[in-house]
């Protein structure tokens, strides 16, 4: 009969199972900043308050030292009522004098909660919220030291240190630099060469990734170090002008989910 001389077919094989999908990461973006510079703290925040990473929780902060004036007092003070998004630290108002190192060795003491990662960044970069979170969930949650690494030309993460337009720290090394002796005796300089350093001392970021080429300074300005805008961009630095803004702005259509309304016209 014909169905003797039939082979059964094989079992097919199964599909594979999906992938899990990516935990939920924390991020803490201390902008570190200075306390006269109101205008500015008012445009970023309009900046990143545009911006959304629905299923992350990223927390933008300004950051700087300790008041010294009447009208900063009064204002700030007025800022934190209103956006509670300021931390001023216990230093006074320095670049390359330990700001950084504060803020870092701070956080475990003054936070109520812990992140996954800390990010220090200017005050003269944007910062693409949703690709910085893409760009980071598949990296370590510990250990890990993430930026656009200095030299300008080179990929290698391991050669020197990550550009301090803005780099990620995970908690963990948040909580060592708040310990350890080599960070606490060593503040003063460059802040990121500074950080690199500590890291290579302390035998510490085992995992360093650079975000190259998505990590940048705006065309023109700083050499190998730019180039000109891309969409998988997760950072643009040296933005010193209204018309460096404006164009990176529009570039990355910051504004596309303004909804039509009867309240206003805009063209």
């Amino acid at each position: 009969m014909l169905y003797n001389n039939l082979r059964a077919l094989p079992s097919p094989t199964p599909s594979p199972p999906p992938p899990p999908p990516s935990r939920n990461l924390s991020i803490l973006i201390g902008i570190l900043t200075r306390a006269d510079l109101y205008d500015r703290r008012q445009f970023l925040r309009l900046i990143y308050g545009a911006q959304s990473s629905p299923s992350d929780e990223i927390h933008v902060k300004f950051v700087f030292c300790r008041l010294t004036k009447e009208k900063q007092r009064l204002l700030v003070a007025l800022e934190i009522l209103r956006f509670d998004d300021i931390i001023i630290l216990n230093c006074t108002e320095n670049m390359n004098n330990g700001k950084t190192y504060t803020f870092f060795s701070s956080l475990p003491v003054i936070l109520p909660r812990r992140y996954d990662y800390v990010m220090k960044a200017d005050d003269d970069v944007f910062i693409r919220l949703e690709p910085l979170a893409s760009s980071l969930k598949p990296l370590a949650r510990s250990d890990l030291y993430y930026g656009s690494v200095i030299p300008c030309k080179s990929y290698d993460p391991f050669i020197e240190y990550m550009s301090g337009m803005g780099f990620v720290l995970s908690w963990d090394l948040v909580e060592w630099i708040a310990t350890s002796e080599i960070t606490a005796n060593d503040k003063v300089g460059p802040e990121d060469k500074l950080v690199g350093k500590w890291l290579t001392l302390g035998r510490k970021a085992r995992n360093r990734v650079t975000e190259k080429p998505g990590m940048y300074d705006y065309p023109g300005t700083n050499g190998q170090c730019s180039h000109e805008l891309i969409p998988e961009t997760v950072a643009v630095h040296r933005l010193k002008r209204w018309d460096m803004w404006l164009h990176v702005l529009r570039f990355f259509n910051v504004t596309k989910k303004l909804k039509p309304s009867k309240l206003y016209f805009i063209e």
